[in-house]
């Protein structure tokens, strides 16, 4: 019988003011992964998919900086992010 895929989420906080490294601030799997994921939403918080770094981030603590490993992952997402809201600066 194969295994029920679990639902994961991680929500990251940047800072730069505060810290020179994001900070994981929410984690968990199943229903709590739902949650974090529709407050995101419902607080216009893009939500990213990346399953190789979600694992790993779920790996860390509540508080905890992003280790160095994971520096590439995160600077991607973050990235993505800035260019969205570059995009819609411009267009709105």
């Amino acid at each position: 019988m194969p295994r029920k895929k679990k639902d994961k989420a991680a929500a990251l906080k940047y800072d730069v003011e505060k810290s020179p490294v994001p900070e994981v601030t929410a984690s968990g799997y199943n229903d709590l992964a739902r949650r974090i994921v529709s407050r995101a939403k419902e607080a216009n918080v893009p939500v990213v998919e990346d399953v190789a770094l979600v694992s790993a981030l779920l790996s860390l603590e509540i508080g905890d900086a992003v280790p160095e490993n994971l520096y590439g992952a995160v600077a991607k997402v973050l990235t993505f992010l800035y260019n969205l809201d570059k995009d819609e600066y411009i267009s709105g």
